[in-house]
């Protein structure tokens, strides 16, 4: 199954299979090491559903909606 970052309930997990965007959203996404292939966590959400905070390769990130709606999952897991 795959959906987008941004649509991961807490507590999923799974792969990130590709990352949309373009020129620095992309690239601040490639620097925090949101690669294909990564495996990310969804931690929290905050009250209003933004930002959100995962865990990819043992950090804790925090992303905006629109930076979460860029990254593709797959194997979703709960």
């Amino acid at each position: 199954m795959e959906k987008t970052l941004e649509a991961f309930e807490i507590g999923e997990s799974g792969r990130v299979k590709s990352v949309a965007g373009e020129g620095k959203i992309k690239r601040r996404l490639f620097d925090m090491g949101i690669t294909p292939g990564a495996e990310i966590l969804m931690r929290k959400r905050a009250p209003l559903g933004d930002p959100i905070e995962v865990t990819v390769r043992g950090y804790e990130l925090t992303l905006r909606k629109t930076e979460a709606a860029c990254v593709l999952m797959t194997e979703v897991k709960k």
